[in-house]
């Protein structure tokens, strides 16, 4: 979400348009009916990117009606693509429907001002709400009580799986409801997956055995505080045991907070979301099981901040050192 937000703004500059705040995505797996103002701080997002790109609430009255362009900006596109292709639109359109926003600006061979431009978006500009800001703060302090912590970002919930197809150590139950979900999901374009084949080539998240005994390994003490970011964990505490016996100081939001405190944000999993990223940002280590879009947004943001320690694990060399695992040999 937030990469793709900060790309429209990259892209807005690029082809000197005025972007109109973001609608976030509501058809995604989780259903969640939030909208830009929920998760982040509107005004300010306005405000301190005002004099780098004009942006508006919404589409003005006078251009409501007119016919848009809807394009599906090419993925990874560097300046010669907005600038020519995209900008050539203009000619006969005066509004630009950004079909995608993720993935659509390339990395690298940007000029410096548009790289810049993207970090003050992300990492400054996309501040959240005040009501995420304040709960957010309340779970560090909380945390922080425990000592320095670790920010386990543990991708091991329902979706992550499903999507996957990363059913190790799951029931045969357990991977058939997987695999329904993912045939039932239509835009997951690919339905017969082999779990063995995804973990064997370092695409599976690590199971929350496989983080226990690589904590253990890395040499972290049992009395560890460790912050669970990460929506319901697939199984529950069935896949949790490992974990929480080697680790039993595990804290989550739901174990900080009272259910009155998150009562708004329940229903919202971009909102509970944020809060996870949140305080995994302010975490002493912050542990990602799997590099997908927040683990790579917490950690630029660490670094952004200056340096805090991340430990992103090898999952292709991790396969092979946790396969005694399936003779139940421990460490």
């Amino acid at each position: 979400m937030r990469a793709g937000i900060c790309d429209m703004v990259a892209v807005a500059r690029i082809i000197h348009a005025t972007l109109v705040v973001p609608e976030l995505d509501k058809n995604s797996f989780w259903q969640d009916t939030s909208i830009f103002s929920d998760v982040f701080d509107e005004d300010y997002f306005i405000s301190s990117l005002a004099s780098d790109v004009k942006i508006v609430r919404k589409l003005p009255k006078d251009m409501s009606g007119v016919t848009k362009a809807v394009k599906h900006f090419r993925s990874w596109s560097g300046m010669d693509y907005y600038k020519e292709e995209i900008s050539s639109l203009w000619e006969d359109y005066k509004v630009i429907r950004a079909a995608k926003s993720d993935s659509r600006l390339a990395n690298n061979n940007l000029p410096p001002d548009i790289q810049k431009l993207r970090c003050r978006a992300c990492y400054e500009a996309l501040r959240f709400s005040p009501q995420i800001e304040a709960m957010g703060k309340l779970l560090v302090d909380r945390m922080r009580a425990y000592g320095p912590y670790i920010a386990l970002h543990l991708r091991y919930e329902k979706d992550m799986l499903a999507f996957s197809g990363c059913t190790h150590g799951l029931s045969v139950a357990e991977a058939d409801e997987l695999k329904k979900i993912r045939d039932d999901t239509s835009y997951w374009k690919i339905k017969d997956i082999d779990s063995e084949e995804q973990r064997s080539k370092g695409y599976c998240p690590l199971t929350p055995t496989e983080v226990a005994m690589l904590l253990t390994a890395l040499g972290y003490p049992s009395n560890t505080p460790i912050y669970i970011a990460a929506g319901e964990i697939y199984g529950g505490d069935a896949h949790m045991g490992e974990l929480l016996t080697r680790y039993p100081l595990l804290m989550s939001k739901e174990k900080l907070a009272s259910v009155e405190e998150l009562e708004r944000f329940l229903k919202h999993a971009s909102q509970m979301a944020a809060l996870d990223y949140i305080v995994s940002v302010a975490s002493a280590v912050f542990i990602p099981t799997y590099s997908g879009n927040m683990a790579r947004a917490v950690e630029g943001h660490r670094r952004y901040l200056g340096h805090q320690k991340t430990v992103t694990p090898d999952r292709y060399t991790n396969f092979f050192i946790f396969l005694p695992l399936k003779c139940g040999q421990f460490f």
